[in-house]
Parts: C-alpha cells; structure tokens; sequence
C-alpha cells in the first residue's frame, strides 16, 4: 500500500486533482471536475458524503462516502492507536472483492504507513437503495438466518492456515493493548451502578481485575478471520439482506466469536432469547453443507455462552453515560447496552467461563 505523504486530512481536502490520481489506480482515465462535501459528521473518525462530476463520461458513482482519521489532534491521536483505520483500509484494498458478505463497493483505500493515517472512498449506500439497520428493532430472525451462511462461508475459507496467512497474512489476533476500557469500566461502576444491572456489574468487575487472563480464555479454539464488529450499529440492509460495514476490528479468532457478537447485538434481546439455539444451529449446518469441519452444538452452545461475556468491555464507552452524547446517537446507545446487560445475565456467561476454562 502506498505511504503518501499527501493524504487529505479533511473532506474539504478532497480536490478533484487528488481524487482523479486516487481513482485512476483502479479506473484509469478518470478525470474528476467537482468535489462537493454533502455531509459531514465529524465523530470516531471524520465521515462525510461526496458529490462528484466527472470530466466527460464515466460508469463512476456520482456520490461517495469518505471515511477518514478526526481532526482533533488528540482523538485522532487516540483512533489511530487502536491501529483501527489501517485495518479497514488493508480490508477494503485486498480482501473486500473475495468476502462472502455483502460489504460496500470500495473504490479508493488508502493510508500513510508513516502516521497511521488513512483515506477510504466507499459505496454511497444512500445512493444504491440500501438503509441501516433500526438500532432498536433490530434485524428480523430470518434475515440473522440468512447472515449464518454469510459466517460459514467466511470462516471456512480461512480456516486453512496456509491459505489464511497467503490470503490474510496481516490480520492478527487482537489484544487489548490499552487500559482504556478498563478504566471506562471502572467509571462506571464508580459513578453509575445505579444504572447497571448486577451481571454486568459483576462482569465489568472482572474485566477490570483480569483481563488478560479474559484475553486468553476467548483466544481459545480454532483460528480463522473474523468480521470482529457485527453489532447493530454496523449492519445495513440491501432489499433485506445484511450487508456488514466497519471492518476496523477485523482478527483472527474461534468462529463462535462472530456467530454469537452478531446475533446478541443484532437480534432484540426477545428475539435472540426465542431463537438463538436455532440460528447457532443454522450456522453449525451451514458449516456442513459448504464442506467445514462440523461443531458439536453443546460445545458451540457453552462457547456461545463464554463470548457473550464480551459483551461488557465492548460496551465500555457506554458505561460512561456522557451528558453531551447527540440526540442521533442516543438509540443505538441504549439499544447497545440494553442487549449487552441482557445476554450477561441470560445466559450465566460467568457460570460459563467456570465450566469452560475453571475461571
């Protein structure tokens, strides 16, 4: 991947100069006459919707969505830490066209290997039909069923070590390398227990006092890629199939990982309550049919169990409960966190880690 010393740093840095140049890698020839900054939301990273107009004719997208490191100094400082935007970036460049999964059309995916900082141009799924997922109402149970093939198809093609570090040889396992979210845990149990429930309580508890042993425990199992972020807020629908956006938090890791973050933080807590033996089963079948090596369903059901306790540190920015959060933003918040309260206590996830690994 090219190391650019030249990368915009904002939206209103795209230039049809650079983006002529960025685009003419893959589609040569392009000329680009205008750049318009439709929106803009500066968050996690700088996201804004770009119109565009070409030098005479092109089969190219007249709008864009741009996908870049904030402008604030220190958060960007801090977002280009957790290494997120060059995974994604890595993603979108050499494995997004191979998926088996509905993930928007890439176009530009580039990043400075010097700075961390990074440029991607995606598919304006405004602009191709598509909408995201309802944070609240969540997905419907058949289109979770439809996703179980989606995950079998991907972890099955890099199961195979060597076809793995061929294919994917830069995804890794991921650590948590910073005590962030221990310490947002901890303000929260500090400042806020009144609004958490006691099993996600006593398992934020537990994170905060040992969390590398944690670590190692979901470490355990066999090794393939996974999508590593699936909860509601990531989802889009394509004429009602589940379409996957945010490949930040891209690794390697035992499947049931995935199959179980998806389904607790994509179904509503009644729905994965009703059906989800029946969809981890579905995914255990589809595993079956497309030739992977079968799973015992007791063994997925008690790992099902074991990863659901993750769902306490993913949810650590939301134990913060920050006054200024954006109205827009509220939803999916406390959809989030009302999914992960829930699915701790549900399923004894800390019953579960003493069964598996007599922690």
């Amino acid at each position: 991947m090219e190391k650019s010393s030249a990368l915009p740093a904002d939206p209103s840095q795209v230039t049809p100069e650079w983006l002529s140049e960025a685009l003419g890698e893959r589609f040569p020839g392009t000329r680009v006459a205008a750049v318009e900054v439709l929106e803009i939301h500066h968050g996690t990273n700088s996201n804004a919707r770009l119109g565009v107009s070409y030098a005479g004719e092109s089969s190219l997208p007249e709008s864009y969505f741009l996908k870049m490191l904030p402008l604030d100094p220190e958060r960007r400082e801090t977002i280009n830490q957790t290494g997120m935007g060059r995974r994604e970036a890595l993603f979108y460049r050499n494995l997004a066209a191979d998926v088996p999964m509905r993930v928007p059309s890439p176009y530009v995916a580039r990043i400075d290997e010097s700075d961390g900082s990074f440029v991607l141009l995606m598919e304006d799924l405004e602009a191709t039909n598509c909408v995201l997922a309802d944070p609240e109402a969540g997905i419907t149970v058949e289109q979770a069923g439809d996703a179980m093939r989606d995950y079998a198809e991907l972890h099955i093609r890099f199961e195979d070590e060597v076809h793995r570090k061929k294919e994917a040889g830069w995804v890794e396992i991921l650590g948590r390398k910073s005590d962030m979210g221990v310490w947002m845990l901890q303000f929260g149990l500090d400042n806020h227990r009144d609004k958490l429930r006691d099993g996600f309580a006593e398992m934020a508890e537990l994170y905060v006092e040992h969390r590398h042993e944690l670590d190692e425990i979901w470490a355990r199992g066999p090794v393939t890629v996974l999508q590593g972020d699936s909860h509601i807020g990531n989802l889009f629908l394509d004429a009602g199939r589940v379409g996957f956006l945010d490949w930040g938090l891209i690794q390697l890791g035992t499947p049931m990982r995935d199959v179980g973050y998806f389904i607790t933080m994509s179904l509503t807590p009644e729905n994965r309550r009703a059906h989800e033996r029946e969809l981890i089963q579905r995914y255990l079948d589809e595993r079956v049919k497309i030739g992977g090596a079968p799973f015992d369903f007791d063994e997925a059901w008690l790992l099902h169990r074991v990863h659901a306790a993750y769902a306490a540190p993913a949810a650590c920015p939301l134990v913060l409960f920050p006054e200024d959060e954006p109205i827009e933003n509220r939803p999916l918040s406390k959809s989030f966190l009302e999914r992960a309260q829930c699915v701790i206590e549900d399923l004894d996830v800390r019953g579960a880690l003493r069964e598996f690994a007599n922690f």
